[in-house]
């Protein structure tokens, strides 16, 4: 078992894109500790964004939950692989040990076992029309070289490709479609970060409320190709692009990895439905805001971590 739970950011002014995420994005306030405020949406995870206070903009990991053979396997890959790893115990909500693994372009993963969850929060759907997301559904890396993170993904992570298309290669670690994919940005950085909302008309209200106060879409709304997923992006006011989504698709084991050939639209088209433009240059600049840093020391991992 393998899940996308968390990502954790370093940023100026971190109090004030808490209040805008839950005032107008819709997420809900998940308890502060010293500088770092989190945000939790309807569902059992006790946050899904962290926000330190930094002067610089970074992000501090991407964290995933998951039964303790898994962690073994990463563990095990990452040492055999001469990557930068340690372990790690978690302070955020809901706690949990396991390790933190560095890929080979910065890129920061925490994987954590015995994580507690919380109650869902009820009422928020369509009897109230209220906005709130619900999980985090992915989030996309930039990459210099995303065929190499791709492979790394498989080989140490135990995770699989899905797609390949001439700007992404998507990956999985359970039956969704993607829960990350690396963009051929030719750099290095956080792409966007992915909220899952109930049903389309829960993204469609997203957008509403999101025009009721002053925000229009970046890109969207639209449907992708690969994951087959209902989308609107979006640039927040604090620098990261923040995406509504909702239904990636499931796929088998035996699911046919595609090819960037087999995601091929008519002409000026970049999606499945064609309705909505693509703020191509203010996406650009957003998806270079937040690098990496590392904020521990590798070290030798002693196995099994997860028994």
């Amino acid at each position: 078992m393998m899940n996308l739970r968390s990502i954790e950011l370093a940023l100026p002014s971190a109090a004030e894109a808490h209040r805008w995420m839950i005032d107008v994005w819709g997420l809900a306030d998940g308890g502060q500790h010293g500088d770092t405020w989190y945000l939790r949406g309807s569902g059992s995870y006790p946050y899904l964004v962290s926000l330190s206070e930094n002067a610089d903009r970074f992000v501090r990991s991407t964290t995933f939950v998951c039964s303790p053979d898994r962690l073994d396997h990463v563990a095990r890959a990452a040492a055999a692989h001469g990557l930068n790893a340690a372990t790690c115990t978690s302070s955020d909500p809901g706690g949990g040990a396991g390790i933190v693994v560095e890929l080979a372009e910065g890129e920061i993963l925490r994987f954590l076992v015995g994580a507690a969850e919380v109650e869902t929060i009820a009422g928020h759907a369509k009897a109230s029309r209220r906005v709130m997301p619900v999980k985090l559904t992915h989030v996309v890396f930039n990459a210099a070289d995303a065929e190499n993170s791709g492979n790394l993904a498989e080989q140490v992570l135990g995770f699989r490709v899905s797609d390949r298309t001439r700007g992404m290669v998507f990956v999985r670690c359970n039956t969704a479609h993607h829960s990350t994919a690396f963009a051929r940005a030719g750099f290095s950085s956080l792409n966007h970060i992915a909220f899952e909302m109930d049903d389309l008309d829960a993204v469609m209200r997203g957008i509403g409320n999101m025009r009721d106060h002053g925000f229009a879409p970046a890109w969207g709304p639209g449907r992708h190709g690969p994951g087959d997923n209902v989308y609107a992006y979006y640039i927040a006011p604090f620098g990261p692009v923040i995406e509504y989504s909702t239904a990636v698709e499931k796929v088998p084991d035996d699911y046919r990895a595609g090819e960037p050939d087999d995601w091929t639209w008519p002409d000026k088209r970049i999606d499945q439905w064609g309705v909505s433009d693509k703020d191509f240059a203010g996406l650009r600049v957003a998806e270079e805001t937040f690098r990496f840093r590392r904020e521990w020391q590798p070290a030798p991992i002693t196995l099994p971590v997860g028994a």
